[in-house]
């Protein structure tokens, strides 16, 4: 992609990109090798990828969100800071329940700014409004991220995903080894971070959570048309 599409984020667009979410965990390799494993990831079948690095100055982030959106094809989204996506010229930005409401985001973005917010529950809903997808987790606890909160579990989390009348994707202690199970349940896909970029080898780790999500859009795709045959 190499900076924001000039394609419109329809629905389905959106939902194609939601499929494997890989989201930065550090800057042990410094910059050049985090873009390195991003670039590895993509290889290995990654849809879309959240700049997320909690301990980065401003400046930092910045840097690394333009060495990244420089090197990808597929589209990169900086997690909680709006501003630094912007400047980055990434493809949008994902927002938590404290950050800058995405009503108020979506008045100072580009046209085409890709906005995701985060859902943990029902009364979260109403800040959905303007939001291209939601984010939906932590579906199992999490060791990733220490204030995310109790795992919802997968019935729970698929049902507010059905709540959110938007692309929703999964996210919080998701692997190769549920994922499958996640998607079929009706989710678009799977967000993650040590499934894939705290991984050695980066682009073997997507490709096998790839061909789980893959699986699991299979099972899903196929529970919906016997239902419309019953029907």
């Amino acid at each position: 992609m190499r900076g924001r599409s000039t394609l419109l984020w329809t629905p389905e667009r959106v939902r194609e990109a939601l499929a494997v979410v890989a989201i930065t965990d550090n800057l042990r390799d410094g910059i050049d090798g985090l873009v390195a494993r991003a670039i590895a990831a993509e290889r290995g079948g990654v849809t879309m990828l959240q700049v997320r690095l909690k301990h980065a100055t401003s400046r930092e982030l910045l840097r690394v969100t333009r060495s990244l959106v420089g090197a990808l094809h597929i589209p990169v989204l900086v997690n909680d800071r709006v501003d630094i996506a912007v400047l980055a010229d990434a493809a949008g930005a994902h927002l938590g329940m404290q950050d800058v409401p995405i009503m108020l985001a979506r008045t100072i973005v580009p046209q085409n700014f890709l906005l995701g917010a985060s859902l943990g529950s029902a009364a979260e809903l109403p800040e959905l409004d303007n939001a291209d997808y939601a984010g939906v987790g932590p579906i199992f606890d999490t060791p990733s991220k220490s204030d995310a909160g109790a795992g919802l579990g997968i019935a729970h989390a698929a049902d507010l995903s059905v709540s959110a009348s938007r692309p929703a994707v999964a996210i919080g202690g998701i692997d190769m080894d549920n994922a499958a199970s996640i998607v079929a349940a009706g989710f678009d896909g799977v967000s993650v971070i040590r499934a894939v970029l705290s991984q050695t080898d980066p682009e073997g780790a997507a490709r096998e959570l790839r061909a789980a999500v893959d699986r699991g859009l299979t099972l899903r795709n196929a529970g919906r048309e016997d239902a419309t045959i019953s029907s």
